[in-house]
Parts: C-alpha cells; structure tokens; sequence
C-alpha cells in the first residue's frame, strides 16, 4: 500500500471512529465499504474487524459503568451459536453482494412490524440479537443498523447504548477476525493475506484516538438528537452502498 493510501486509510478510521464513538454506529458502515474498495473481502473484513474491535473495546472501555450485562450475557451466547454455523458453511460473499448487504441493512431493520418490533429489554431477544447481528456480521462486515433496531425501544439512555452495543460489537468483532483469518489461512496458508502488522498497527492506533475524541461530544448531546443523528447518516450511507453494490452487480452481468 503506498504512503498516499496508508494516510487516506488511517484518516478514514480516525473519522469513522470518532462517528461511532457519537453515534454507537455507522462508522464501520462507512469504514467497510471503504475497505472493500482497497482490498479482497477477506482481508478487507479482517483489518475491519481488527480495527473495530479496537474501537469498540475501548469505546466499552470508556463507558464500562453503563454497559448492560444482562444484555451481553443473552448476546454471547447467540453469537457463539451464529459462528458456529459459519464455520460449518464457510461462506464468502463478492464485494457487490457485501456492498448491497451493507445497503439493505438499514431498511431491514426499521421496516419490521410493530408485532415483530425487537427489543433487547425482552427475554430471550439478546440471544436472538447476537445470532442474527453475527450472522448479518460475516456476510456484510457490519451488522451495526440491525443491532440499533434492537436498542432503540429500550428504556436505556444514549450512554447504556453506546457502551453496551460497543461491548456487543467489540465481541462479534472478534469472531469475524477468528472466522476470516481461518478462512484466509485455508485458502493461502497465511493468516490476513494482503495486511502488513504496520497497516493494522496503524488502523488500531487511529481508532483509539477517534474514539477518545468523540467522548466529549456524547456528553454535550441529547438522548433525542442522538436518536435522530443516527437514523438519518445509518439510512444515508445505507443507500450510497445499496445503489453502488447494484451498479457494480449489473455491470458484472
């Protein structure tokens, strides 16, 4: 990778992570696509996972007095069976489909009915919510709209959110890391084919101090401006990535 693209790259996550660091979401959103356009999908969901899990684990870190383990102990549990099922498939999608997955999990998840609403504060749906996030995860790269679908009714503040989906997402991180780089090592017997330590090295750093940046911001908002910031920039890059990853499919055929 030359110097050029290692600072556009390292700039990306530095203002991704300040993005999810305010919103909970949407940063990796927008980091995965980026990702997908400079790398192969395997490695492209690694150096995503890696970086993702650095920031969530200290975006966690951070707010660790408001993280729900309730919550978390259902989500793990989904989770772990969500993987498992993957490891059995290995499946990897092209980059359009990861493009247009990305695109349609917005939507997906706030045109549920209202019968159907999830909410993490119902029994059994922190289990439902790591299986379907994790499954969501290793086919798009992010699962980070449809895990909001699951907090938005939740008598949590926008910290509880923030601190428990970053919790939930550092998790699932790290499977994704675990899942690619065991399907990286079949297929070239090395383990993030196309990544270098500096390159990861360099993303790590960067969401660090994306993430601690964006505390301030968290504190100055509103639980409503919050809700409302997020819905409208996770539908808007939502939309970017479905028209693109439709463009790039059709032009494949």
């Amino acid at each position: 990778m030359s110097v050029l693209s290692l600072a556009a790259l390292s700039l990306t996550v530095l203002i991704t992570s300040f993005i999810s660091g305010i919103l909970g979401m949407a940063g990796g959103m927008i980091l995965m696509g980026v990702l997908l356009a400079m790398l192969p999908v395997p490695a492209a969901m690694m150096l995503h996972g890696l970086t993702q899990m650095a920031s969530n684990g200290w975006r966690a870190w951070l707010w660790r007095r408001h993280i729900d383990w309730r919550v978390m102990g259902g989500y793990v549990l989904g989770a772990l069976a969500a993987i498992s099922v993957f490891f059995g498939i290995a499946i990897v999608v092209s980059k359009p489909i990861a493009y247009i997955l990305l695109g349609l999990t917005p939507y997906v998840s706030y045109i549920l009915p209202q019968r159907l609403a999830l909410n993490v504060d119902r029994p059994r749906q922190p289990f439902l919510c790591g299986a379907v996030c994790t499954s969501v995860q290793m086919l798009a790269g992010v699962a980070g709209p449809l895990l909001d679908v699951f907090f938005v009714r939740s008598q949590l503040d926008r910290r509880g959110v923030v601190a428990t989906k970053a919790m939930s997402q550092a998790f699932g991180h790290l499977l994704k890391v675990i899942f690619f780089g065991t399907i990286s090592y079949s297929a070239v017997g090395r383990v993030g084919d196309g990544l270098s330590i500096g390159l990861v090295a360099t993303c790590i750093a960067c969401a660090f101090m994306g993430t601690t940046l964006s505390k301030s911001v968290l504190e100055r908002m509103t639980d409503a401006n919050f809700r409302q910031w997020t819905k409208w920039t996770v539908f808007s890059v939502g939309t970017i990535y479905l028209l693109w990853g439709t463009w790039q499919l059709l032009r494949q055929s």
